[in-house]
Formats: C-alpha cells, sequence, structure tokens
C-alpha cells in the first residue's frame, strides 16, 4: 500500500521545536519522522480524548500540550 505523500505546514512554539528537534538529533530522523512515529503511537489515546467544547461559538482551543507527544516517540523508538 502505498501513500501520497502531501505537504504540509505545522506551527509550533519554540520550546516545542526545540524540543523535537532534539528528540531527532539524538534518533538520528528527521522532524517529520518523529512526528509521524509520534502520532502513530498515540492516535488511540488522542481519540479517546473528549472533544473540545466550544463556548460562544468560537472555535476550539488549539493550545493542547503536545510535548507529550514528543515524550511519546521517545520512548517509541527505544
Amino acid at each position: 500500500m502505498t501513500s501520497q505523500k502531501k505537504k504540509v505546514t505545522l506551527y509550533f512554539n519554540s520550546a516545542m521545536l526545540a524540543e523535537t528537534q532534539k528528540e531527532a538529533l539524538r534518533q538520528d530522523r528527521s522532524i517529520s519522522w518523529i512526528i509521524q512515529a509520534t502520532w502513530r503511537h498515540a492516535r488511540d489515546e488522542v481519540r479517546r480524548m473528549p472533544a473540545a467544547a466550544v463556548a460562544g461559538g468560537g472555535a476550539p482551543r488549539q493550545d493542547a500540550p503536545v510535548a507529550p507527544l514528543v515524550a511519546a516517540a521517545a520512548r517509541f523508538h527505544r
């Protein structure tokens, strides 16, 4: 099964980006690989999270912590 590659742009705060870069260097992997491996490892846990409540018709919160996902990638590759 082949998957199509699509280019996307993700925005991380500087601390999260630095942590992801550090982990990529430690594992000798690309940042993209770290993010993809992290998602594969954490997706079931993320799906168990309740949906964000949208109060007052605004958008859901976008500031959920992602650092635990980077930590999950570190555990995944050990």
